[in-house]
């Protein structure tokens, strides 16, 4: 069983306690740093309401960007697999953190 590490990740000015794996934290770092920078820099070029109308652009983004760099379905759905494993880590620290 892989050793896990308490990390905490700060996306789009909230904080998030996770467990992962030790080879996971810099793939996860970076990614939670280019996260935050599409969000300032939608913040800089778009209106929004709020934060989660420019998690929602970024999101979007992300999305666009993997359809168009050309990737099979394949990539996709795993893609989409681990977005979904990520959803529910973060779900599951945001309950426990409450």
């Amino acid at each position: 069983m892989p050793e896990l590490i308490p990390v905490n990740i700060l996306i789009a000015d909230r904080s998030y306690r996770l467990k992962i794996d030790v080879a996971d934290e810099e793939v996860l770092r970076k990614t939670a740093a280019l996260i935050n920078d599409k969000i300032t820099e939608f913040k800089t070029n778009f209106a929004g309401k709020d934060m989660q109308d420019y998690v929602s652009m970024v999101l979007l983004w992300f999305a666009t960007e993997q359809k168009q760099s050309g990737n099979d379905m394949v990539k996709w759905n795993e893609a989409a697999a681990k977005l979904a494993s990520l959803e529910k880590i973060l779900d599951k620290g945001i309950e426990e953190s409450l």
